[in-house]
């Protein structure tokens, strides 16, 4: 393909990538194929001869698009937002054909191994330099990381990564972690001889969206001198609207801050941030991979061309949609919601045993019109539905209840 050719197919591409966007409602959300279903599409072997672009092309309907979960479309729930906007995709494009490499952190699971490591570093130092006769091995087999019960499983897997003790924090009514359950976990930890160093808070937990009370674990963390890195993957798009910022209160005990615009920002997959309060502990941990593509390009036409109003008006919206559904589920007596709304996230479900919300999710998700995960939440069986697409409007909103409710009765027939 020369420049000539380029430019020709680019625009064809561009043509059908808007089609599929403007069109995307119509598709089926949640694809019913099986697994292996490419392997009878597809030759066993590539090409000897160049095919024509016009047979790949066409391909695209046939081979892949029946196997894909369609996550911009209106009708996913699941999850959370995965971002995506036009101007994001021009940089892209743009991203791809510069294609330098980079030299920083990358997703907010590697952030925080990232932070968690840094951690280790800087305690490890101050150990040693507390009692010289310990080694760098002793004093890491004493080590203790602290996380949510409701953390991501990336904080856990990040603390064997490291090779670290990881001890999960109960949470409250709210599912959040409150000052008082880390300072007893610590006091109970440095009395078994271990050394704890590190704490992971959570701005918006992935089952719920509970915030931790970081105003109460920032003096903890800073007293007992735990480097308290802060995951808010999701939520943290929302601070750029100042009625959501007091969530954020507390921030200025944190050593690390991550948050993901790839998330609800507008920026399509991948683009993750970190900010650390010292450089100096992070610089020998900036990432695990060597390079990394030009991701802030995809952040710097975003914020251009929708302006900090364009995109506080998008993350208002979500919210608003998702206050609509939570009115939609009250309105029903059959139904309970499960933690309180605060974003673009509604825990609900029917009252009762986890065994009908199972099935109500089987039914929701059997049925392909919407599609929805599940979490758990003290113990119980809970569906959320979480607002991800930019084109989610509120008639969306209104067909997936009646759907879901109209299941909801054939569940409880």
């Amino acid at each position: 393909m020369d420049a000539a050719e380029f430019r020709r197919r680019g625009k064809e591409m561009v043509d059908y990538i808007a089609d599929y966007m403007e069109t995307i409602e119509r598709r089926q959300v949640y694809p019913d194929v099986q697994p292996g279903y490419l392997r009878p599409l597809i030759p066993e072997e590539a090409p000897e001869a160049p095919e024509t672009y016009e047979d790949v092309v066409k391909d695209i309907e046939r081979v892949i698009m029946p196997g894909v979960t369609h996550w911009h479309s209106p009708y996913f729930y699941a999850y959370f937002p995965t971002a995506n906007s036009y101007p994001a995709m021009l940089a892209d494009m743009l991203s791809g054909a510069i294609g330098c490499i980079g030299f920083s952190w990358g997703t907010a699971s590697e952030a925080t191994l990232v932070a968690l490591l840094a951690a280790r570093s800087r305690k490890v130092k101050q150990i040693r330099s507390e009692e010289p006769d310990l080694s760098e091995a002793q004093v890491i087999s004493r080590l203790v990381a602290y996380a949510s019960d409701q953390a991501h499983s990336s904080v856990e897997r990040a603390g064997l990564i490291g090779g670290m003790r990881m001890r999960k924090i109960p949470t409250d009514e709210k599912f959040a972690v409150r000052g008082e359950a880390l300072r007893r976990a610590i006091e109970e930890d440095k009395a078994a001889g271990l050394i704890p160093f590190y704490f992971c808070a959570t701005l918006g937990t992935t089952p719920s969206c509970a915030f931790d009370r970081i105003t109460e674990l920032g003096p903890v963390c800073n007293a007992e001198k735990l480097w308290m890195h802060i995951d808010a993957a999701y939520a943290g798009s929302s601070f750029i609207c100042p009625e959501f910022r007091p969530l954020l209160d507390g921030v200025e005990f944190a050593d690390s801050f991550n948050f993901n615009p790839h998330k609800w920002l507008l920026v399509n997959f991948d683009c993750s941030t970190m900010w650390v309060k010292k450089r100096s502990d992070i610089i020998g941990h900036w990432q695990i991979p060597l390079g990394r593509r030009f991701r802030s390009l995809k952040m710097w036409f975003v914020f251009r061309l929708y302006g900090v109003r364009g995109l506080q008006a998008y993350i208002r919206q979500h919210v608003k949609l998702a206050k609509e559904f939570e009115g939609l589920v009250r309105k029903d007596g059959r139904f309970e919601i499960s933690a309180d709304v605060v974003l673009g996230l509604v825990c609900f479900r029917l009252k009762g045993s986890n065994d009908v919300n199972e099935t109500l999710l089987k039914r929701i998700n059997a049925a392909r019109r919407i599609h929805l995960v599940p979490c758990q939440l003290a113990g119980r069986f809970v569906l959320r539905f979480a607002v991800c697409a930019r084109t989610t409007e509120s008639r969306h909103v209104q067909q997936a209840w009646q759907h879901i409710a109209e299941l909801a009765s054939e569940v409880l027939q």
